[in-house]
């Protein structure tokens, strides 16, 4: 028999949706916690209809959703809230993010809450902070990338644009759940269970640091150069002959002066005043990159990753989302498992998580439909089948 999965015995509530949230909480379950989804009575996360992608189901709501159950609560009514404080009062994690202000309204602020359950870990994801001068201001992940910064960096020199996945969402959800996980060893340890709180602003300015130190100490911000690298060049993509792009990265002395020799065939290159230093090459970045461009456009696409390669240059061919799905360091390496998703007649395929614990396979659930455990989870807190009935018909719990 295989050991139990780490958090096996953890119970986490969470009133959650879109990302963030339910980013930290999947985690969690696939560490083994048991996580208990309280969702809207008539449909349940928005997260459920952004799209229909996945046989019927939402791309996003498929990823952030596996190994979790599925209670539908209505928490505008007294017997929705008494049902959420007993799910409360059994559970060791507490992680929502809700409107700014509606947990404090609903009295599931943090200092309520452990002043009720001294055990329980509340944790709170929200925009900009549950203090100071935006802490009532919505925030969603593009907003949260223009107010960072993020978005001025991101694009080309005539145009910003949006990072293309939910940055600043996932950044929160990844701190909220590095810092559940910190409170539950603090609790193991001291026996106090200290709140966590995790703003999407605050984490992706974590992420701006480099940025921040570079705009702040040198007078102005890394300039947009699409997908080369603001401060260090040669580092982007140039079209080899058969129209693919190949990205390299030249990240010291050594290895510009193999790419000039091996690569480019030029070793005159590698003294040139103008790429003698990365500063110097960062500044000549146009006359270097069309260099560059002009061996590249001499070979194929394999070819150049190959001599790349004998230099000892790093590089990669600019992969689409097709050719990603097919990588094989995912194929050979079995990094695709089968999730059932509900509905559908076939499961998905789905990525294991990204940190491997040596003897630890991660869970790998099915994807709750909307209320799904309902009936189960309030059986479990004592009520029988005539009660759960009358819940059910006076959308209580639908």
């Amino acid at each position: 028999m295989p050991p139990p999965l780490p958090l096996a015995g953890i119970t986490v509530v969470s009133l959650e949706q879109a990302v963030a949230a339910p980013f930290a909480t999947r985690q969690l379950a696939d560490l083994g916690a048991r996580v208990i989804k309280v969702e809207r009575p008539g449909g349940g996360d928005f997260a459920r209809r952004y799209d229909t992608t996945v046989h019927g189901q939402a791309s996003y709501f498929v990823w952030l959703n596996r190994s979790k159950e599925s209670l539908t609560l209505d928490l505008k009514s007294e017997r929705g809230r008494e049902i959420l404080d007993e799910l409360l009062a059994g559970a060791d994690v507490f992680v929502q993010n809700l409107a700014p202000g509606a947990a404090v309204r609903m009295g599931l602020g943090a200092d309520e809450l452990q002043a009720r359950h001294p055990s329980l870990i509340p944790c709170t994801i929200s925009g900009y902070g549950t203090d100071g001068p935006w802490a009532d201001r919505k925030a969603y992940d593009l907003l949260v990338q223009c107010q960072t910064g993020l978005l001025q960096l991101t694009g080309t020199p005539d145009e910003a644009v949006r990072v293309g996945i939910s940055v600043a969402d996932i950044a929160g959800g990844m701190y909220a759940y590095s810092g559940v996980l910190s409170a539950l060893f603090t609790r193991a340890t001291t026996g106090r269970a200290p709140a966590v709180e995790v703003s999407l602003f605050d984490a992706l300015a974590e992420w701006m640091s480099q940025p921040a130190y570079y705009t702040r100490y040198g007078g102005t911000q890394p300039p947009r150069v699409g997908a080369r690298h603001a401060t260090v060049a040669p580092y982007g993509p140039f079209t080899a002959s058969d129209g693919k792009d190949v990205l390299l990265s030249v990240q010291n002395e050594r290895e510009w002066v193999a790419l000039c020799t091996e690569f480019l065939g030029r070793p005159e290159l590698a003294a040139d005043p103008r790429f003698a230093t990365g500063s110097d090459r960062v500044a000549h970045r146009e006359a270097l990159d069309a260099i560059i461009s002009v061996r590249f456009a001499e070979l194929g696409s394999e070819e150049a990753m190959k001599l790349l390669d004998r230099a000892g240059i790093a590089n990669a061919g600019v992969n689409s989302v097709h050719e990603f799905l097919n990588h094989p360091v995912l194929t050979e390496r079995g990094r695709w498992q089968e999730v059932k998703v509900p509905g559908a007649p076939t499961p998905v395929e789905a990525l294991l998580p990204p940190a491997a614990l040596s003897g630890v396979a991660p869970r790998m659930d099915p994807v709750p439909a909307a209320g799904e455990h309902t009936e189960a989870i309030l059986a479990e807190l004592g009520r029988d089948p005539d009660a759960i009935a009358r819940l059910l018909a006076e959308g209580v719990c639908r």
